[in-house]
């Protein structure tokens, strides 16, 4: 299922395969939380810009259409009709982020729908239930996360509680896995590594877990709160006890800055609602740091976005047309920066790889790294 190919320091090149294709790594996956990437993005879109994994979220989908939906849909591959990888996260990061009541007991959580306040419980065995209707490729494990900082004590007993939901994940999915009629009987777990900010905590539950014998692992609840050195710093800690030969997920990050770091840190997976985000406010990313469409000064500017881009955004329109697409407030103006950022993305993955299979990576980092942190 993984392919280690070739390294480069603790930089990896890999080859991931699964039933709906083969990924190369590094990897971005594009985050459709609800079946859609938020900027009016199709899947043919995403092919078209180079999408190699498309990411949707369990908690939103069970809540709207409803997870029994998109199985009588036939899944989500054929519901959003796209028929590449998809990964879906479990939902526990939600649960935690968004449910403002909520109840934690051993057997799972109970907690309100941000949409209607009604009274949902979700554990192991239920979000495993709701991925596998779904029919993904990668079901990410139930867990906890929890904020940055934490009380030592209390993100210990939260890690050790994560590692027993693990154990049941891993029953759960083997038995959905067995039954006539399931939507996707390849679908994999990847288990999630967690233990805030505490190196001790982190290298206990890596430890633990990979013990499972999983076929993916991700370093989980970070980018929540904690500087960057200090998320650089428990990577660091962890990778040492993740599974060399399993791919390797770094959940919600990141800049364009973070995964140039996080592959230099052995990561292979990585997933960010961010560009997206920024693309619909006009913060776009350019191969010299990220530009705001909205400023005045590109109100006559002909050039493309990023002279060096070949995306279909850059090869047809100007900075002047994009930044009066804001101001006039067109819905067009989301949809072509959304569309640019996630092609810049996918394709600084691609530099990346090259890179890697060049033994060029050191030299794009130091060039890059920090370039794309600034603002232009």
């Amino acid at each position: 299922m993984f392919r280690l190919i070739k390294q480069e320091g603790k930089a990896r090149r890999g080859e991931f395969t699964c039933p709906h294709g083969t990924v190369q790594t590094p990897v971005f996956m594009n985050v459709g939380t609800q079946g859609a990437i938020k900027g009016a993005l199709s899947a043919a879109d995403l092919q078209k810009i180079g999408t190699q994994v498309e990411l949707s979220n369990t908690y939103h989908l069970h809540l709207r259409p409803g997870d029994d939906v998109v199985r009588d849909m036939g899944g989500l591959h054929r519901f959003m009709t796209w028929d590449g990888p998809i990964l879906t996260d479990s939902g526990g990061f939600q649960v935690f982020s968004l449910a403002k009541l909520r109840k934690i007991k051993e057997e799972g959580v109970t907690f309100a729908s941000h949409l209607d306040g009604h009274r949902i419980f979700m554990g192991p065995e239920q979000s495993m239930q709701i991925q596998s209707n779904l029919g993904s490729d990668i079901a990410m494990a139930f867990d906890e996360c929890v904020e940055n900082p934490a009380p030592y004590r209390y993100a210990k007993d939260s890690c050790e509680r994560t590692a027993r939901w693990l154990v049941r994940c891993k029953e759960e999915m083997s038995r959905l896995n067995s039954l006539p009629g399931t939507v996707n009987p390849g679908q994999q777990l990847w288990g999630i590594n967690q233990g805030a900010t505490y190196e001790d905590l982190r290298i206990w539950h890596m430890d633990k877990i990979a013990k499972l014998d999983l076929p993916g692992y991700a370093i989980g609840g970070l980018a929540v709160g904690e500087d960057t050195e200090t998320m650089y710093r428990i990577i660091d800690a962890v990778e040492p006890h993740m599974p060399s030969d399993r791919p390797r997920y770094l959940m919600g990050v990141g800049t364009p800055s973070n995964i140039i770091e996080g592959v230099a840190r052995g990561v292979d997976f990585f997933d960010c609602v961010m560009p997206a985000r920024n693309a619909r406010h006009g913060r776009l990313f350019t191969w010299q740091g990220a530009i705001n469409m909205k400023n005045a000064k590109y109100k006559r500017d002909a050039s493309p976005i990023d002279p060096e881009c070949d995306c279909p955004v850059c090869r047809r329109y100007s900075k002047a047309y994009l930044h009066h697409l804001f101001k006039a407030e067109e819905m067009l103006a989301m949809r072509l920066s959304v569309m640019h950022n996630l092609y810049f993305y996918n394709r600084l993955t691609q530099r990346i790889r090259d890179a890697i299979d060049t033994d060029t990576f050191e030299d794009f980092r130091k060039e890059y790294s920090g370039k794309l942190a600034r603002r232009v």
